[in-house]
């Protein structure tokens, strides 16, 4: 498995020179590359197979920076060019521009060219000992592979460290499921009734950001004092981002610690903040990162993440009886059966009824009455809802899914 560890850096002011050196040659080897490549075929229809190293002649410069960070730029062309035609909604690459692309490159360690010297040094090709703030130590066991040294909008250096090693971590007995909602208020309500209590960072640092943004946007572009501010505004929102970071990687662990397998929704977040105009809430939670946190803490301690389909009508079932609702509104936040009379959270009703439908992907009893069951006139199992729970088409499934039960108590 890869693991990769990011660390504050802390270059001299040569180093400083060489790390922008560096930055605006692999810009450069970027564009040029993509420009001769998007040339050649409008004159041949064929895709030109260029190098850096055929530039180095034309431009002597770019033998001043690390030629591997040179290499992986055109290893990082050739993917975007994959995957532009495995899946043209990717996009095709765009140009790099000094003023909006993100300032990184990419070297890789040849026969320890990349090693920790001490507490405070590491070495990297080309700049030498850098300075470093280890906060926490690569494990023995871990092997480098490479490193990326990024330069952020606050005008703080960065390296992330990337690793190789062997998980040796076996999987464990899957007894412990929790289903997690998605809620853009506390960002989850999980099966338990517990809530994230999400504490809206972007929110609450809104009036701030304001003000400092019309400062900047009176300031001259370009002048001394635009540019400091830009640094103060930039800086404002890594605070807000390293607020969010923190926040949920100590609620992942907890949740990873607490449960052997966790269940949630195939979401697609950018579509739900676009469609339903809740771009702030939706983005600000950062659920996609959420969710990525989850998975690889529970697969280095051997445990799983379960994704159900997001068609699923988690929102609509009775978490108790199994009756489906024909529609629900977002303002009723209270769930109301007709069927069998329960009164609960809406968002509980919904991550019981995730929960139910990864322990049965899972191969494990529902602990809930949630099980499917039909009646003679209209109760019946539809298809899609069959085939999430692992079960086959009845042969009476004519009619929408009216009550459904997961398991019977």
């Amino acid at each position: 498995m890869n693991k990769a560890y990011k660390y504050s850096v802390y270059p001299s002011k040569e180093q400083q020179v060489l790390l922008g050196k560096t930055f605006g040659c692999t810009r450069f080897i970027w564009n040029k590359m993509l420009g001769d490549k998007i040339n050649f075929y409008g004159e041949f229809k064929k895709t030109l197979k260029n190098t850096p190293a055929r530039y180095k002649t034309e431009f002597p410069w770019l033998k001043e920076v690390d030629s591997l960070a040179l290499a992986n730029v055109q290893l990082q062309l050739g993917t975007a060019y994959s995957n532009f035609f495995r899946d043209p909604k990717i996009g095709f690459p765009k140009f790099k521009s000094k003023r909006f692309s993100k300032n990184s490159y990419t070297t890789n360690n040849q026969n320890g060219s990349i090693r920790v010297l001490d507490s405070s040094r590491i070495k990297i090709p080309i700049l030498g000992s850098l300075r470093i703030k280890l906060h926490r130590q690569i494990p023995d066991n871990h092997q480098i592979k490479s490193a990326t040294i990024s330069l952020e909008s606050t005008g703080k250096y960065y390296i992330a460290i990337l690793t190789e090693y062997e998980n040796n971590t076996t999987p464990i007995v899957l007894a412990n499921v929790v289903g997690l909602d998605f809620s853009m208020k506390e960002l989850y309500v999980d099966s338990d009734g517990n809530e994230g209590n999400y504490p809206r960072f972007y929110r609450n640092a809104q009036k701030k950001l304001a003000k400092e943004q019309r400062i900047l946007s009176k300031r001259n572009k370009g002048s001394g004092r635009s540019l400091k501010q830009k640094r103060r505004v930039a800086k404002l929102h890594a605070h807000v981002a390293n607020q969010r970071k923190d926040y949920l990687h100590k609620q992942s662990t907890v949740i990873t610690k607490q449960y052997d397998a966790v269940v949630i929704e195939s979401l697609n977040m950018r579509s739900m903040s676009q469609t339903m105009n809740f771009g702030k809430s939706v983005m600000d939670n950062g659920w996609g990162m959420f969710v990525n946190m989850l998975d690889y803490k529970l697969k280095e301690q051997g445990k799983a993440l379960v994704t159900i389909d997001k068609w699923f009508p988690s929102t609509k079932l009775c978490s108790n009886c199994g009756c489906k609702k024909s529609e629900i509104t977002l303002k009723e936040r209270v769930y109301i059966c007709e069927h069998c009379g329960i009164i609960l959270d809406r968002d509980l009703n919904a991550a019981t009824n995730i929960k139910n439908v990864g322990r049965a992907m899972l191969g494990l009893d529902i602990e809930t009455s949630t099980t499917k069951v039909l009646t003679k006139k209209n109760r019946r199992i539809d298809g899609d809802s069959a085939r999430m729970l692992g079960r086959k088409r009845p042969s009476n499934a004519k009619l929408p899914l009216q009550a459904v039960r997961l398991s019977g108590e």
